[in-house]
């Protein structure tokens, strides 16, 4: 059995994956690459036919027709022989030195009885065009090297997220939870991090910078413009991401507070973005979504409406809009994540 299998997603890819897979391919044969080419129509598919020639005990190609990244990550698990499971999206990489640290750690997981179900460690936002670099870090909220449980915690912080950059899961989880990523929809990633968590029972953080994530390329899902584009896609995540798990039937109460701080920052996003867009179809769209949420459960809607994240959110009508736009823009100064 291969350590790891790594899910590259890729549509018309060609011009810049090779960075990201030539950055996986130093794990050896104790690793797997999974390159799905879903449906490109570019040289995707020849390149990935030819990595997978250059490197066939490594690397497989899949080809497939287009179905959006949430499609090709679920192809990936599906088709995964690794113990362990993690996605790198094509336009990114990984650094080589975290990356031999993380995979000696697996390879002591693997020798055990029950594998960790979920290893985290930390990520970079690289933002080329400006030479912005942001270390996103995750000790304040982990103790390192240590295998916990969620009661291990050792604090929450809102805003501070285990996304997908950030998270490697045990394959096997993955599948006996069910996750099912919608087809042709964008940023399906929260969906990916948020639902597999209610199953994690051993955690394990590894203080290390191991992902790179790439900022600036044209037409990026998180692109500003871009997500105003495709906010009807955004709330469609979030949308099931209320439907998919109650925080308020987890009994662990770090993980249900987590579980709420995580679901307060993804309807944050929605209603900023909606607001950012100065169309009053939108901000008809996220009223939808508040009154959705109060519906669905009055409990979750005050302390998403009432939280520190959700502070601008608490005021309607324009004065409300104006300071929700004015702390996603502090957000996105701070942060630098688009």
């Amino acid at each position: 059995m291969k350590i790891l299998t790594f899910c590259v997603p890729c549509y018309n890819s060609y011009t810049f994956m090779r960075k990201c897979v030539d950055s996986l391919l130093p794990g050896g044969d104790d690793i797997e690459i999974i390159i799905v080419d879903d449906g490109s129509t570019d040289r995707t598919g020849e390149l990935a036919d030819a990595y997978q020639q250059a490197y066939p005990s490594i690397v497989r190609a899949i080809h497939q027709e287009n179905g959006g990244h949430g499609a090709a990550v679920n192809t990936g698990i599906r088709e995964a022989t690794g113990l362990y499971f993690k996605v790198v999206d094509s336009d990114d990489w990984v650094d080589r030195e975290a990356y031999m640290e993380i995979l000696d750690k697996l390879r002591e997981f693997a020798k055990m009885e029950h594998p960790v179900d979920m290893h985290l460690s930390n990520f970079v936002y690289e933002k080329l065009s400006t030479g912005h670099e942001r270390r996103m870090l995750l000790s304040p909220l982990f103790p390192e090297d240590e295998i916990i449980g969620w009661d291990g915690m050792k604090r929450n912080i809102k805003g501070f997220s285990i996304l997908m950059h950030s998270v490697i899961y045990r394959t096997q989880l993955l599948r006996d939870c069910g996750l099912e990523l919608p087809k042709h929809t964008f940023y399906v990633d929260n969906l990916y991090v948020y639902i597999p968590l209610i199953h994690v029972k051993t955690i394990y953080y590894q203080n290390v910078s191991f992902y790179r994530y790439y900022i600036g390329r044209e037409g990026q899902s998180v692109a500003e413009q871009t997500m105003i584009k495709r906010i009807d896609q955004q709330l469609r995540v979030n949308y099931l991401m209320i439907d998919s798990v109650d925080p308020w039937q987890v009994e662990e109460p770090h993980l249900r507070k987590y579980l709420l701080s995580y679901l307060e920052s993804v309807t944050v996003v929605s209603t900023s973005i909606g607001y950012l867009s100065n169309n009053p179809e939108n901000y008809k769209k996220v009223d939808d979504l508040w009154e959705y949420i109060y519906h669905h459960d009055a409990r979750t809607y005050h302390h998403l409406r009432y939280g520190v994240l959700g502070f601008a959110m608490r005021f309607k009508g324009r004065p409300g809009r104006k300071l929700g736009v004015f702390f996603y823009h502090l957000a996105q100064k701070f942060i630098g994540f688009n």
